[in-house]
């Protein structure tokens, strides 16, 4: 493991590092625990420092062009400037705090098709860098996100994909320089009125912002639309409700008048309703120290070994 993992940077006989997760399982707002374990090389290293980072993979959607890329967006320092002697080992502990916002990879113990997360290590050596140690990572959601996708499943919905969008959703503050989408076939009792659902959270420490973005079928004088929703809920409501009628009236008042508004004015979330990275998600991204940015065709799947399972997966 470790010499599969050996830095390609500092060629044959450099250092090497191998990144153990305490558990790979987290939630947003809980820590990601482990270790970076180094070995030195034949020759004294003077390492500059390492750095651990989750990734993920994103979609952009430009003028005339649609791609996935991998973007890393938080990372955190957890070692400074230090010599590493020939063949020395070291292990360097650290607890990485998961943004609140950090997308759902995993629900009832299954990947969400579509859904991509890993934790990178970094090492720097006399101006090179090596990102080669990556470990897989399971997001699950929060009790509030838990009781929402259960509600949808209740009413009949059924899981269609997840992904990830960059970019910023009009009058929503983010922190992160993307949002996800989590995408459901309309239940039937619904299937008269839309065709499918899109569910976005963005989180805090105070609680979710619920966005509904619902394809509405047209009439017979008018056509099919998006129609979108916004919703507040606090975390301290978990248990409260009863979360299949809140969601039935959300997303009858989304189709509303109301919601057709909304789909006129509001958001600008979803497809064809100006996404796109715009200066928001720009800033965003700088901000928060995005080093490696979006890498197009560096698909996040091709650094993992082996195959996620699917929750629900393409009908």
């Amino acid at each position: 493991m470790v010499f599969k993992k050996m830095l390609s940077a500092f060629g044959v006989g450099g250092p090497s590092v191998d990144t153990v997760l305490t558990n790979p399982n987290t939630r947003p707002g809980l820590t990601l625990d482990g270790q970076v374990n180094l070995v030195g090389g034949d020759a004294p290293a003077a390492i500059e420092q390492v750095v651990i980072g989750l990734v993920t993979r994103v979609e952009v959607e430009g003028h005339d062009a649609e791609y996935s890329g991998t973007l890393e967006f938080h990372r955190m320092a957890v070692s400074g400037a230090f010599e590493l002697a020939p063949k020395q080992q070291l292990s360097i502990p650290f607890q990485l705090p998961v943004p609140w916002e950090t997308p759902i990879t995993d629900v009832y113990g299954q990947r969400l098709h579509g859904m991509t997360m890993g934790l990178r290590t970094e090492l720097a050596v006399a101006r090179a860098v090596d990102k080669s140690d990556l470990d897989h990572v399971a997001v699950h959601p929060l009790p509030v996100h838990e009781r929402i996708l259960e509600a949808f499943q209740r009413l009949g919905f059924r899981f269609k994909h997840a992904d990830l969008e960059r970019g910023h959703i009009r009058g929503v503050q983010q922190t992160l320089p993307f949002y996800q989408e989590i995408e459901f076939f309309a239940a039937p009792q619904y299937a008269s009125t839309i065709r499918e659902v899109e569910l976005t959270f963005v989180t805090s420490q105070r609680g979710v912002e619920v966005i509904l973005e619902c394809d509405k079928r047209g009439g017979f004088l008018s056509a099919g639309h998006d129609a979108f929703g916004r919703f507040q809920v606090s975390h301290a409501d978990v248990d409260r409700v009863d979360w299949a009628q809140v969601v039935d009236g959300w997303l009858r008042e989304t189709t509303s008048r109301y919601g057709n508004l909304l789909s006129q004015y509001g958001p600008s979330h979803g497809r064809g309703h100006g996404r796109g990275p715009g200066m928001g998600g720009m800033v965003a991204g700088a901000a928060l120290g995005v080093a490696g940015g979006m890498i197009a065709g560096e698909m996040i799947e091709d650094a993992f070994e082996g195959d996620f399972g699917d929750f629900g997966g393409d009908e």
